[in-house]
């Protein structure tokens, strides 16, 4: 894709990440809402969640592509999660 051209159509994405020691069992799922341009496939996705603060190797538990509603209401849900509140200060979640 070519990043000079201005993009005006855009996927919604929902992925269940994982944080914390995954595969020992010291982790927490939490659904992360995504807005990608509309030609993004799932591995785009994928890229970008490795690229997230906290997530390390095997952090993706799933990923969907959503609706435009759908992504709007997870949205809130985010900024109402604790744990993300916490990541997103740069304090450690207990």
């Amino acid at each position: 894709m070519n990043t000079n051209e201005a993009i005006t159509e855009w996927s919604y994405w929902k992925a269940v990440v994982r944080y914390g020691h995954v595969g020992k069992g010291k982790e927490i799922s939490v659904a992360r809402y995504l807005v990608m341009p509309s030609g993004s496939t799932t591995v785009d996705v994928m890229e970008v969640i490795t690229e997230m603060p906290g997530t390390k190797k095997r952090s993706i538990g799933s990923i969907q592509k959503i609706d435009y509603l759908e992504y709007l209401q997870g949205l809130r849900s985010e900024k109402e999660n604790f744990f993300l509140q916490r990541l997103f200060e740069g304090k450690q979640a207990q």
